[in-house]
């Protein structure tokens, strides 16, 4: 991967839209990947489970979780939910952002403030 920050998203999420806009106030090098319209690799979501707890990666209060069975909603392992999330992107809370080895979840300026600037 480049020295670029890594975004994963969905371009028209609210979220997203304000951690793009910050990104680019800030004048930082993003390389932005829209997980809509783009497949999710199977490596990629297999490392944000590595580094990220299950309770933050997944969006349990969308549509898309509500939409799930009760088999799909009780699985646990990172092994079932990789092909789960990658059948349905939009599980995954908005922004992952993958800089300096490291991934996390969600957009908070405070917080991107002190470790991207």
């Amino acid at each position: 991967m480049s020295n670029a920050l890594q975004v994963y998203g969905i371009r028209n999420c609210d979220t997203v839209k304000k951690a793009l806009k910050w990104l680019n106030e800030n004048q930082l090098d993003t390389e932005f990947h829209d997980f809509k319209k783009e497949s999710l690799p199977e490596a990629v979501v297999a490392e944000w489970f590595s580094q990220i707890d299950q309770k933050k990666l997944i969006n349990r209060r969308g549509l898309t979780w509500r939409k799930l069975d009760d088999s799909q909603k009780a699985l646990t392992e990172p092994s079932d939910l990789i092909p789960l999330i990658i059948e349905n992107p939009t599980l995954v809370k908005r922004p992952v952002v993958f800089h300096q080895g490291v991934w996390s979840v969600g957009y908070d300026e405070s917080d991107w403030q002190s470790r991207f600037l």
